[in-house]
């Protein structure tokens, strides 16, 4: 989809670019297929807020999206793509040859009245998912699973995509779009293609207020509070923050690694999405 820009007409709509959705179904979404979401304003079960700068934002509906894709070797047509406001990326409503209605996520080039199916082999076209076993070396893909059965964790944000780049006793080598490579069990499933809505990163929302109607709430740095608020705040005049960034509650940030190297994962990347900014 294209971006849409606007003339300043208003203030908030000086610098304003967004997706041009008007090729997207504009009806309410299939009611069977919808529940309710709950807005948890970045609080846990005891009302403390565990995620700062979260709160307020539109009411939403949630969409039940299968990234299992449960029903193998069944044909199913696209009957129209859909925005999720739960998603970045379009998803699309299919209908199976039985009757049956889910939504997937939608991969560009899907176009209403396509036919997508999910199986151990199957044609290497935008939407069909299939195992790895099953798969070309070199596809793009997208909704990768992590575990068989699990259903897809991997690429589904708008844009996103891994390539399938090899196999090597049991498992597939897949690089993503961070540039790291690992590897999964060639019996995972994933869908081929890249997921759509690539230019979702190039809007504008050119106020305020369209951040706090997606639920974000204002972030003020450190540097500018007072000393009891954050160890980067007070200081004579404007001061840097000092030599170690911290958080509030005085962890390193901004680059430090929090990832536990002994996790049961860690064996299966291959290449850390970090080995670029090294040189290696």
């Amino acid at each position: 989809m294209a971006l849409k820009s606007y003339n300043p007409t208003t203030p908030g709509q000086r610098g304003l670019v967004l997706i041009d959705r008007s090729e997207l179904w504009k009806g309410r979404p299939v009611k069977s297929l919808t529940e309710g979401l709950t807005k948890k304003g970045g609080r846990n079960n005891t009302g403390r807020i565990t995620a700062r700068r979260r709160g307020g934002g539109a009411k939403r509906l949630y969409r039940i999206v299968d990234f299992k894709r449960r029903k193998r070797d069944m044909p199913a047509t696209v009957e129209r793509i859909e925005y999720d406001p739960n998603r970045t990326a379009f998803i699309a409503l299919i209908r199976y040859q039985d009757g049956e209605q889910s939504y997937i996520l939608a991969p560009q080039r899907l176009a209403v009245g396509d036919k997508v199916v999910a199986g151990d082999k199957v044609d290497v076209k935008p939407g069909n998912a299939m195992p790895f076993s099953g798969m070309p070396i070199g596809t793009i893909v997208h909704n990768i699973e992590m575990k068989p059965g699990k259903g897809g964790q991997i690429a589904r944000a708008a844009g996103t995509y891994a390539q399938f780049v090899g196999r090597d006793g049991g498992y597939a080598q897949i690089r993503l779009s961070s540039g790291e490579l690992r590897m999964v069990r060639q019996e995972c499933l994933a869908t081929i293609g890249a997921v759509s809505n690539p230019d979702n990163s190039n809007q504008n929302f050119g106020k305020a207020g369209r951040t706090r109607h997606q639920g974000k709430r204002p972030a003020v740095r450190g540097v500018v509070m007072n000393p009891i608020d954050h160890p980067h705040g007070g200081g004579e005049g404007r001061t840097s923050g000092g030599r170690h960034p911290v958080t509030p509650w005085g962890k390193p940030t901004k680059g430090h690694r929090t990832r536990d190297t002994n996790k049961a994962s860690q064996k299966l990347i291959l290449r850390s999405r970090h080995a670029r900014k090294k040189g290696r």
